[in-house]
This record gives C-alpha cells, structure tokens and sequence, in this order.
C-alpha cells in the first residue's frame, strides 16, 4: 500500500490499531506468468506467451504507489492520513494532497492485491494442467515473499505490505478454485466485515476511557513536540531509525494486520481471483465492460472520495471521527476508482493506442518487485539521516516533482535493462530461493527481448 501512521486504540477491545495507509506493492509484482516448474530441465515461460495487459498494470500501478509512498518516505507518519498536520494545504500543494488522495490512496494497492489474487489463480492453474501439484510451490514463494517484506520493513521502510501480502496470500490460495461468483460474494463478506470493525470503533468512541481517547487523539494529530521528535529520528543515521521503525513495523504486523489489513487485502485478492477467470485483466472482456468500470469510478467512486474529503474538512479532521468513521468513504470509493483504473488500462491495451507508452509501462510491470524496493531505497535515500536527510523539509509540490523524476527513471531503466537480463534482479532472486536452482538471468545474444 502501501503508509502506516500509529497505533490507535485498544486491539484487545476490538478497536483497531491503526489504518495502513500505503499503497501497496508488489505481490504481485513477480506474478507467476514467468513461473518456472521445479524440473532443471523446463524455463520461465517464453516471453511471446506473457499476457502483457497484466505487465501493463502492473507497471502502471507499481509507479502510482510511489504518489502516495513519497509522503511516507518525506513526511511524519500521521500527516498521511491527516493531512493537516504536517505540510502546506494551501494552493499548488493542497490540489497535490486532494489529487492523490481521490485518485490514489487505496486505490493502486487495490490495484496489487487484485492482481496477486490473479497471479495466485494464473500460476496454480498453469501448474495444475501439466499435472503437477502448486500448493508447495505457492508457499515457498508466500514464505520467501514473508523473509523479503521483513527485510524491507525492518531494515529500510515501516510502510511495508509485502508482509500482508505473504501472509494473506497463503490464505486465499484455499479458494483458488472457485467459481467467480462465490469470490466475489466471499470478497463483499470481507470488506462488510472489515467496514463493521471501523464502524464499531468510531461508534464506540463515545464509551472509551478518557485517557485512552486522550492517547488516541495524540497518535492522530501529534503534538508538536512529538512531530519534531520524528523528524530529528529519521534525519537521525540508520540505526537511530530503528528506534520508530521498528515498533512502528511490529504495530503494522501484530495489529493493523488482523484488524484491518486481512479483510481488505483478502477481499482485493478475492475479488482479482475472480476478475482473471473472467478475463478482465487479460482485455478480452468486452469495450462496454470496461468502459462501465471506468462509469463507475467516475458516477460513484470519486464523488464518495470527495464526499469523504468534504466531511472531513467540514470536521476540521476532528481525532478519532476522521480515522474510523470518514476513512469509510475512501475505504469503499477507492474500490471503483481502482476498478475505474482497471478498466481505462485495459482499454487503452485494447486499442493497440499509445504502443511506445504502454511498452515501457510493461517493462515496469515485469520488474515490480525490483521497481518497488528500488522506490523505498531512492525515498529513504533522499530523505532518511544515512542520505541527504530532507525528512519533513519537502512540501507537497516537492515531492509531486521527484516522483515525476523517478517515473522518468523507472521508465527509462527498466526497458534499457530487460534487452540484457531476462527479468529484475531481485525477480530472479527470488526464483532461485524458490526453486532451489539459479534460472538463466543474462539474455542470450539470438534471444532478444520481446519489443521493449
């Protein structure tokens, strides 16, 4: 997603820990197209036999995480999902906050989850028409997904999904085989589920203990002087870091993740389960179906975001209310806006229009897993003490430019890189952990990549 904030209530009482607020990565970022069999002697499949509208995706929403990343990366913590209090929302960088937020927040780490929910289906499924078993191979890859987000959670970013992402996704696997319909309706039984859980705790606000409400209120719209202590933290050198990131990473596994972070990843992966048995995310579904997705992004999921925007600021983003209760409308908005996404996507693959933009997207999408670390270690870089330690002194407009700029980079790279190596660098790590053998990684001279 993909940025966590702090904690917030009691778990023990039901209420949640805190809200993720990132936008995800990358699952789904090593989709199970390439896959390659335990047997030395088969491959990754062959470049030609990729669905590339999935790559096109991929790399599309792997590069739009990075517009809500970045104010984890630069800012405090709570200013993600309170925007008032870190940062100028006034002019240019208060139309950057309300941009990314309807379009962004939630929705491209709806966006991953789908599409691993689609990988896990895609890879069991190529699996099992060869007669083989899958299940052992989706829980090492689930297990070594696991030994990779705690590496990246732990040792370089707090906001980390991967760990959700391992977990949640061993969890799906049980229900890869069934029929669309009952996904989506075990999808819906997720997300009422996760609603109820934020409801029930914005209702109940009125029956916490007054230091308790206190605590929570402090966590969501910090004090100064803990703002500042977090700032001079993470201008701080790596190991001074660890001092927030560590306990801010345990909260995201330990309580955000069974409060919150199951229902709504599992229903995403669920729901994308579903949409690839349909054909949704391989464009063959047809024009007017897609063209209704991006209907409803527009007649419901924007105005419900903006909706959400509007009583928040009527509120004065009042803690908690703005946390439990005006974090719904987002929570279900960014549902048909990711939808919305989806579709225009797909439509643009459809038309064949935009071939040398979509070509480069592709590429993005083939190297997520690798985009996506690569995007936290460039963030931290900029902004964390061990690098150029701008933590807090970049405005909004700021950060919209550098991820324009890494964009740019990203690009640029992964193309350039893909006519020399067969896949990412940390794609083909994370095969050969998988597979307990080392996959070919330099491309050969006679095999030239597929129009990069």
């Amino acid at each position: 997603m993909l940025l966590p904030g702090r904690r917030v209530g009691n778990v023990s009482n039901g209420t949640p820990a805190r809200m993720p607020t990132h936008e995800p990565e990358p699952a789904a970022a090593d989709t199970p197209i390439d896959d390659a069999p335990p047997s030395a002697a088969a491959g990754p499949v062959a470049e030609a036999d990729r669905i590339r509208s999935l790559d096109v995706l991929r790399g599309f929403a792997v590069l739009g995480i990075l517009t809500m990343n970045i104010g984890s990366f630069s800012m405090p913590g709570a200013a993600y999902q309170n925007p008032t209090v870190w940062g100028d929302l006034t002019g240019l960088n208060g139309w950057v906050w309300r941009l990314t937020h309807l379009l962004g927040d939630l929705k491209f780490m709806a966006i991953f989850s789908m599409l691993f929910g689609a990988g896990v289906v895609l890879m069991a499924g190529r699996r099992e028409a060869r007669g083989e078993r899958a299940g052992g191979v989706h829980l090492r890859r689930m297990a070594w997904l696991l030994v990779f987000g705690l590496l990246h959670a732990y040792g370089l970013w707090y906001g980390d999904i991967l760990v959700w992402y391992a977990v949640t996704g061993t969890i799906v696997y049980l229900f890869h085989r069934r029929s669309p319909r009952t996904l989506i309706a075990l999808a819906l039984v997720f997300w009422l589920v996760g609603t109820g859980v934020m409801a029930g705790a914005g209702l109940s606000v009125s029956q916490w203990p007054p230091d308790e409400l206190a605590a929570t209120i402090a966590e969501l719209d910090p004090p100064p002087e803990a703002l500042q202590a977090e700032v001079e933290t993470y201008r701080g050198g790596w190991l001074q870091q660890m001092d927030h990131r560590v306990p801010e990473s345990l909260s995201m596994h330990t309580e955000v993740y069974p409060v919150w972070a199951f229902w709504r990843v599992g229903g995403l992966m669920l729901l994308g389960m579903a949409l690839f048995k349909m054909g949704i995310f391989s464009a063959r579904a047809r024009a007017a179906t897609y063209g209704g997705l991006v209907a409803g992004a527009v007649a419901v999921g924007i105005p419900l975001v903006s909706l959400g925007i509007a009583r928040n600021s009527a509120n004065g983003w009042a803690a908690p209310d703005f946390f439990f209760v005006g974090s719904l409308y987002n929570y279900w908005g960014s549902l048909f806006v990711a939808l919305g996404w989806v579709g225009l996507v797909m439509l643009v693959c459809r038309a064949g229009v935009l071939d040398r933009v979509t070509a480069r997207l592709a590429a993005v999408g083939r190297m997520a897993f690798t985009n996506y670390i690569a995007q936290t270690v460039i963030g931290t870089t900029l902004f964390y003490g061990h690098g150029l330690g701008w933590f807090g002194a970049v405005d909004r407009v700021g950060q919209a430019g550098i991820v324009l700029a890494v964009w740019a980079l990203l690009l640029v790279v992964s193309p350039w890189w893909l006519t020399r190596y067969r896949t990412g660098p940390l794609e083909w790590v994370w095969r050969s952990l998988v597979y307990g053998r080392r996959p070919p990684f330099r491309r050969d001279a006679a095999q030239p990549a597929a129009s990069l």
